[in-house]
């Protein structure tokens, strides 16, 4: 029987289908046959990784949903670590996630009707991850409620920190950040009465992190994501992951053990963060000596993400608009595709358009628009749009004459202390008149 299972691997890629044939064979065949119970589980492994491989999101669900009489034939521990597995390779097939979110619903409700509650809970916990990639906030939060009230009564810390993590990261998306920093803390409270796995550390520092760079705080963000870089370092080795091996968990899956490349995926996730918090905070000539210095840095140097950040800092450094936009038209997928960085160069940009204008107006009284934005090299519209957003915010005062195409600059007024003055007056002689007035009264 062993040598079935051979001759199944070697035709796994010469031939799939019959590779199929067989290992289906082996895995649905009847008690009463001689195939062992591990030489079963090879199969349900290789099958699955045979689907990933394919593209096949609609086989490996069939699968799933099909080998749920061979999972109640193992232990709890051995399936519920299965079940974890064979959904996790929906990861590598594009366009997998609604199959996904479908195939884990299912598999939740086989959990309940055995009466696995440890399984049920985890994979809820999968879930919630499931539902915020594909930005289905609402269904996140009452799953989120109701598992938070179970775990809560069983006094589960390490699913508590979790979940509470998951919350953090569903209300920052939906961008409520006080909601989202207070089940930060809940999940930094219950991590700080148990061992935390430095994996899962690192999340809890990315997301402090990411929070902090989303209210401006970015030297205390900095520290966060190094931090996390360096707490994924003894997790990162050059060893091969084979084909049948566990897969890759996605990025929202907390409770699955990662493979090398997925935490050096994040760590490099971690240092474009760094990277990003120097071109924040105005030190583009600091990002230079971090590429310099330590192991972690030096690996990630050729990456078209870095390479990309160091662009916009040097676009930064000489204050040029023009090679702004040409590195973010020529990085556009390493820019754009997460959205920390997206959304804060998205202020630089402004900013420092912003600042470019102040200093091309700053000679003129009245000036023609088509001639500022001849020099700046934007669109005549893109440019009236943003001076009279600027006038708004009083960033200089004046006003858009669009009858003539002209802005005119008016000096800033001088502000006048009289009526501040003469209020506040008014103000210590009505306290003085109720005083009299409350004394007069006890006589």
């Amino acid at each position: 029987m062993a040598s079935q299972l051979e001759q199944a691997q070697r035709l796994a890629k010469e031939a799939p289908q019959q590779a199929i044939e067989l290992y289906s064979s082996i895995l649905f065949a009847d008690s009463a046959s001689s195939y062992t119970v591990a030489e079963r589980e090879v199969a349900l492994l290789s099958l699955a990784a045979l689907f990933e491989r394919m593209q096949d999101a609609a086989a490996l669900t069939k699968l799933i949903n099909g080998s749920q009489g061979y999972l109640t034939a193992v232990s709890k521990a051995k399936s519920s670590k299965l079940i974890r597995t064979l959904v996790d390779r929906f990861n590598g097939i594009e366009g997998g996630l609604q199959p996904q979110i479908a195939t884990c619903q299912g598999m939740v409700e086989w959990a309940r009707g055995e009466n696995r509650e440890y399984l049920r809970q985890a994979l809820e916990t999968r879930l919630i991850s499931l539902y915020l990639d594909n930005s289905m906030y609402t269904e996140a939060l009452a799953l989120i409620s109701l598992l938070l009230s179970e775990l809560k009564k069983l006094d589960d810390k390490m699913q508590l920190v979790e979940v509470h993590l998951l919350e953090s990261r569903v209300y920052m998306a939906i961008k409520n950040l006080p909601k989202s920093r207070a089940a930060l803390t809940s999940a930094r409270t219950a991590a700080n009465s148990i061992y935390t796995p430095p994996p899962l550390q690192a999340h809890l520092d990315l997301q402090s992190g990411t929070l902090h760079a989303d209210e401006g705080d970015f030297k205390t963000a900095y520290s966060y994501f190094f931090e996390t870089m360096e707490g994924l370092s003894v997790y990162v080795t050059p060893k091969s992951v084979d084909e049948n091996a566990a897969p890759t968990p996605a990025a929202g899956d907390l409770s699955s053990a990662g493979s090398p490349a997925t935490y050096e995926q994040r760590q490099l996730q971690a240092f474009a963060y760094m990277l990003l918090c120097k071109i924040m905070i105005q030190q583009p000539d600091d990002i230079t000596a971090l590429l310099a210095t330590g192991k972690t840095a030096s690996k990630f140097r050729d990456h078209r993400t870095v390479a990309a950040l160091q662009a916009v800092a040097k676009a930064q450094k000489q204050r040029s608009l023009a090679d702004f936009e040409r590195v973010l038209s020529e990085y556009r997928d390493e820019l754009q595709n997460d959205e920390l960085i997206r959304n804060h160069l998205t202020a630089l940009y402004d900013t420092l358009l912003e600042q470019n204008l102040v200093r091309l107006i700053e000679p003129y009284s009245r000036v023609e628009i088509a001639h500022i934005a001849k020099l700046i090299g934007l669109p005549i519209r893109v440019v009236e749009n943003k001076l009279s957003q600027m006038i708004l915010d009083k960033v200089f005062y004046g006003i858009l004459d669009q009858g003539n195409g002209c802005l005119v600059i008016f000096p800033e007024p001088k502000h006048d202390s009289t009526y501040d003055t003469t209020l506040d007056t008014i103000k210590s002689l009505s306290n003085v008149v109720e005083s009299l007035y409350a004394k007069a009264a006890t006589l």
